[in-house]
């Protein structure tokens, strides 16, 4: 199984997305870079 990781982002923060509604945005992280660096500790390429 491939997984690609996805980071959705509203107003710089990184946010999860209810059927993509930006109005459901909930926020994950507030530095997408910090998101990014967790995907690829958790061995994601």
């Amino acid at each position: 199984m491939i997984l690609f990781p996805a980071i959705d982002l509203k107003d710089g923060k990184c946010v999860r997305l209810k059927h993509g509604d930006m109005a459901t945005a909930t926020i994950y992280n507030d530095d997408p870079a910090a998101q990014a660096r967790a995907f690829e500790d958790q061995g994601f390429e």
